[in-house]
């Protein structure tokens, strides 16, 4: 194929034209036969044009203004006094496999070196990186090295997301023709705000039908997204680290790598799109054999820590099937509120006289393991750790601190201060029996200056992404949580660590049903905490009953993050009831297909899984506000083996209300239909109360 190489997975075609000093990605879709290089130009070379260049320069994956590329440059940089700020590479080496491409490009004059690889993995992602390389003999300041992809012209509609705390992953949709969109990411995580991920489509794409192209940036730092509409018409999406200034300075021989970026492409949809992300993070992330049930004591204790009380809750836990008990803030040091403690990472003997070991006994004792919180990137001043060591605060030393929950950053990169935290970490697991470690990061990094003075949340993450690392070679048993504040810091780097995320501090069902749904885009329902709140949410303050709470939560990990004390014995016996089906379908629900489906109705969402070989389902539909009629459209369930039979059955779960006087036969004899009667005709839905919502369970 000489210039072009071809790589294939599944229905997805990639090819990489290699002849113009650095990759650009020809095609990127649905699947071709074997392309020919001379026929590929004849069908896509670019006429020139009154107004333009006399060259049409191509659109590659790190584009080159010195070549004319009018997209944002993606080498941004340059040695002292300003020279070499527009490089230009020529191609010296490729090296091709089935499924990927490596290429090493030169700028002779420059002195740098470009080296990128393109894979298409065993999911069907699309991976590529860069690594730039000074060979010169002076600095080189790096502004920025980003990747860039291209996507078709009519992949018309932008689908990006938007948050904060307690409220991530809002999910904004438009057609963008002409100019740029673009966010940048400067809290130190991969953020609440802006996550880093896009998704392009044709206009008439929905969850089942029409191409799809997604995007995600693989890092858990700061971070740029740009999407454009070049004047040309040609279509990109570029992302990269967003490092601030003088944050990276290539010494003689020194290199950058970009963080991986990790495409998606789906020929029917944005469900199956999704899949191929999924299922890149079921690649990288950490096996574990069961995804226990949980109860976190942070809503049900708060600061409020008892050897006594939490083993009644760990018993009242017990009773109701819960798996795993997890310790939440409050058990160290000095900590008996958020203004102290942090950064002391050892026992409290005035909360815990006797140590943790009496509680973890008995958590054991009733059939569960024990887990623990802890913020390793995080102090107070109210610490002894800061009292002894004031310059291991990651801060601006000339500048006052900006707070934030009361709280500085301790400065990883800081080699004492790395060893110091990782020593304390390291004894606390070594010397109790923690099956699980919840890890959260509670303030963005505000002008985090290194020791050197220079900008330090590049060497921030690299270095929170060594300590966990660390922890995990030495305690291989122990499964990790990331958490920031919620769903800060969810991105297929942290989980290629971490098994599970925590999706968000709000455990309020109506707010977690759009929350799940948006960050289920980019990462499988079994990787994110689920929890069933309190009655009254305590970010919102809003009433749900426990059928909503709880079928809200079972998608996913389930967790229960209330006090089963202080239910009564309907919920007590609800909540029960609906563990039991989490564990009964487990096997489906972490392993199985997320999906999502398209409604006649904005009042209602339905999701669910299916099974790989499209055996079994199950399914929910949520009526979230009252319906514009009195009867709901049918619901059309797309995806299943359109010639298999299934049998279709209403799990009742509690108490379901509704106007109706009746509900749909199938809730109360179990229909017996093809996959393509799903599909076309559709099921009938009850006519429920806001808020609340059914299971349905599809076997063959």
């Amino acid at each position: 194929m000489g210039d072009l190489v071809h790589m294939v997975h599944d229905e997805v075609s990639v090819v990489i034209d290699v002849s113009g000093g650095v990759p650009t990605i020809a095609h990127w879709g649905a699947r071709l036969n074997a392309p020919d290089a001379q026929r590929m130009a004849s069908m896509t070379r670019r006429p020139t044009t009154h107004g333009s260049l006399d060259v049409v320069p191509a659109l590659q994956i790190v584009p080159q203004h010195s070549l004319g590329s009018q997209a944002r440059p993606g080498l941004q940089g340059h040695r002292p006094g300003g020279r070499d700020w527009a490089p230009r590479f020529s191609t010296c080496d490729v090296q091709t496999t089935e499924r990927s491409v490596t290429t090493s490009s030169r700028d002779a004059i420059a002195k740098l070196r470009l080296d990128t690889r393109i894979e298409l993995d065993a999911s069907g992602a699309l991976c590529v990186s860069a690594t730039v390389i000074n060979e010169g003999d002076s600095r080189f300041l790096l502004d920025a090295l980003t990747i860039s992809l291209p996507v078709p012209s009519s992949a018309r509609d932008l689908t990006t997301y938007s948050g904060r705390w307690s409220r991530e992953s809002a999910t904004h949709r438009q057609t963008i023709d002409h100019g740029a969109w673009t966010t940048e990411n400067r809290t130190g995580r991969t953020s609440h705000e802006y996550p880093p991920t896009v998704w392009w489509s044709t206009t008439d794409a929905r969850e089942w039908t029409g191409e799809v192209w997604g995007v995600h940036l693989a890092y858990s730092g700061n971070h740029a997204v740009l999407a454009e509409v070049l004047p040309d018409g040609r279509r990109y999406t570029q992302l990269g680290e967003l490092l601030m200034p003088g944050e990276v300075c290539l010494d003689p021989g020194g290199s950058y790598t970009t963080p991986k970026v990790v495409g998606a492409y789906g020929a029917n949809g944005f469900t199956s799109a999704s899949w191929v992300l999924h299922r890149h993070v079921r690649s990288v992330t950490p096996t574990v054999p069961v995804r226990k049930v949980l109860l976190n004591t942070w809503e049900a204790t708060y600061f409020n820590h008892d050897t006594a009380a939490l083993s009644a809750l760990a018993d009242a836990a017990a009773d109701i099937g819960i798996e795993r008990f997890v310790l939440d803030d409050g058990w160290f040091g000095a900590r008996r509120n958020d203004r102290a403690g942090l950064g002391d990472w050892v026992v409290s003997r005035e909360v815990y006289p006797q140590g943790l070991a009496p509680l973890i006994a008995h958590v054991k004792s009733r059939g569960m393991d024990f887990g623990i919180w802890i913020e390793p990137e995080m102090v107070n001043r109210d610490s002894d750790l800061v009292r002894a060591h004031p310059d291991w605060v990651l801060h601006a030393v000339d500048y006052e601190p900006v707070m934030a929950r009361h709280q500085l950053l301790l400065d990883l990169t800081n080699e004492q201060a790395f060893a110091h935290v990782f020593a304390q970490l390291d004894a606390l697991l070594r010397d109790h029996d923690i099956a699980f470690v919840k890890w959260d990061m509670n303030r963005p990094l505000i002008h985090a200056s290194a020791a050197d003075g220079a900008a330090g949340a590049h060497r921030q993450t690299l270095a929170f992404y060594r300590l966990l690392d660390a922890l995990r070679t030495s305690h291989p048993q122990v499964e990790f949580e990331s958490c920031a504040s919620g769903g800060g810091r969810i991105d297929h780097a942290v989980l290629s660590r971490a098994v599970r995320v925590w999706t968000s501090d709000c455990n309020d069902p109506l707010e977690r049903q759009h929350i799940q749904r948006g960050t289920g885009m980019w990462v499988p329902n079994e990787v994110l905490g689920m929890h069933v709140g309190a009655k009254q949410s305590h970010t919102t303050g809003r009433s749900h009953s426990i059928e909503l709470r709880a079928l809200t939560a079972l998608f996913g990990w389930m967790g229960v993050e209330c006090d089963p004390q202080k239910l009564n014995d309907h919920d007590r016996s609800v909540l029960r009831e609906a563990i039991a089906l989490h564990k009964q379908h487990r096997a489906l629900l972490h392993s199985g297909d997320v999906v999502r489906f398209d409604l006649d109705d904005n009042s209602a969402l339905a999701h669910g899984v299916f099974a790989a070989d499209r055996r079994t389902a199950l399914l929910a539909y949520v009526q979230l506000q009252t319906s514009p009629w009195l009867v709901v459209p049918r619901w059309r369930i797309s995806g299943l083996d359109p010639e298999r039979t299934y049998t279709v059955t209403h799990l009742p779960l509690g108490r379901m209300g509704g106007i109706g006087h009746t509900q749909p036969e199938w809730m109360t004899t179990p229909l017996t239909c093809t996959g393509r009667e799903l599909a076309v005709v559709g099921l009938q839905p009850p006519s429920l109360w806001p808020e609340s919502g059914m299971l349905v369970h599809v076997t063959s």
